[in-house]
C-alpha cells in the first residue's frame, strides 16, 4: 500500500486560512444585523397594491402568509405546528362567522427550557370590507400598519438564527391574523399555545414601527410589566434613535393578549399619524432606515432579558 505524504500547512497558508474564517464570520455577522434595504423590501411587497391591503379571508390575506412562511423557510426556523408553518383558526366578527385565518410560526430550537416569543400582525383592512371604514373601496396598504412590524420580525429572526451564537433561551417567531378585527390571532395563540405560557420568558410584539419621529421618538410599552425591565433597559445604547418607555402591557394590539395571559411584554411603537387606517398609508412613507435603528435596540434589550433566568411578571390594575 502507497502512503500519501500527511499534508502540513506553512504559516502563510496558516495566516491565510485564519483571515478567510475571519471575513466569513465578519459576512456571517453583518447579514445578521437589521438591514434598511430588506425592510424596505418586505415593505414594499407586502404594502403594493397586488395583495389589495391584505384583509381577512381575501387572495392577499393568503398571499402574505404564503410570503412570511417562504421567508421563515428561507431564514431557516423551524416549522412549530406539527411540521408546517401556520395555526389554523376560525373566528367572528359582529353577523360575520366563520371567517377563517391563520397564524404564521417559526421557531429557533436552541434545547432551553424558556422561549421568547416575538410577533407582529400581516393583516390590515383590505378594502375596508369588515372594517367599516371611510374607504370602503379603496385599497388600504398597511405599510406602517403593520407591513413594518412584519419586517422587524423578519430581521429580528435572521438575526437570531444567523448571529452564530446558541441562546440561553428558544425563539417563536409569530405573524398574527386577524389584529385588526379584534386581536384575533393572539387571542387563539394564547388559548391554545403550543407550548405552555409559564415557559415564555416574554413576548415583544411590534406594531407599526415604520414612520420614526424624532420629536417624539419610538414608545417601548410593557416596561411595568416585569420587575426587571429598569434593570434590562440600563446602558442600552440608542444610536441617535431616540426612545422612551410606558408601563402599561395593555393597548390595542397583540401583546395585550400575552399581558392578561400572565406574560411580561414589550410593545415596540413609532406612534400615530395622518395615514393611520386610511388608503394612504404607503411604503415610500415608511423610514427604513430608523426602523433599523430601532431594531437594534430591540437586540439589546432581548439579549439583556436573557440575562435573567425567570422575568417577574407584574399584574397591573
Amino acid at each position: 500500500m502507497k502512503l500519501e505524504p500527511f499534508f502540513l500547512p506553512n504559516m502563510k497558508q496558516i495566516v491565510l486560512l485564519m483571515i478567510g474564517l475571519a471575513m466569513t464570520g465578519a459576512a456571517f455577522a453583518q447579514d445578521a444585523a437589521p438591514s434598511p434595504e430588506r425592510i424596505q423590501s418586505t415593505v414594499n411587497y407586502l404594502a403594493s397594491d397586488k395583495l389589495k391591503g391584505r384583509g381577512t379571508e381575501t387572495k392577499g390575506g393568503e398571499q402574505a402568509a404564503a410570503y412570511v412562511e417562504k421567508q421563515f423557510k428561507a431564514i431557516g426556523l423551524q416549522p412549530a405546528v406539527g411540521g408546517q408553518f401556520f395555526q389554523q383558526f376560525v373566528f367572528a366578527r359582529g353577523k360575520h362567522y366563520n371567517l377563517h385565518s391563520k397564524n404564521v410560526i417559526g421557531y429557533i430550537d436552541n434545547g432551553a427550557s424558556r422561549t421568547v416569543i416575538i410577533g407582529a400582525h400581516y393583516d390590515h383592512l383590505g378594502h375596508g370590507e369588515l372594517f367599516n371604514g371611510r374607504y370602503p373601496n379603496e385599497i388600504h396598504n398597511g405599510a406602517d400598519d403593520n407591513a413594518s412590524g412584519v419586517a422587524g420580525l423578519l430581521e429580528l429572526a435572521r438575526h437570531y438564527q444567523g448571529n452564530g451564537v446558541k441562546e440561553p433561551f428558544n425563539f417563536m417567531f409569530i405573524a398574527f391574523w386577524g389584529e385588526e378585527l379584534g386581536l384575533h390571532g393572539s387571542k387563539y395563540y394564547t388559548r391554545y399555545p403550543l407550548d405552555s405560557l409559564n415557559k415564555v420568558q416574554f413576548m415583544l410584539n411590534m406594531d407599526m414601527i415604520g414612520r420614526y419621529n424624532p420629536e417624539r421618538g419610538v414608545g417601548f410599552g410593557g416596561y411595568g410589566t416585569a420587575k426587571e425591565w429598569p434593570e434590562i433597559f440600563k446602558g442600552v445604547q440608542d444610536g441617535g434613535i431616540k426612545f422612551f418607555t410606558d408601563g402599561s402591557g395593555k393597548g390595542g394590539s397583540d401583546h395585550h393578549s400575552f399581558y392578561v395571559a400572565g406574560v411580561p411584554v414589550l410593545f415596540l411603537h413609532t406612534g400615530g399619524h395622518d395615514d393611520y387606517h386610511k388608503p394612504t398609508d404607503d411604503a415610500p412613507k415608511v423610514d427604513a432606515i430608523a426602523e433599523a435603528g430601532i431594531l437594534k435596540i430591540a437586540i439589546q434589550l432581548i439579549d439583556n432579558a436573557m440575562k435573567f433566568e425567570r422575568l417577574t411578571y407584574v399584574t397591573q390594575d
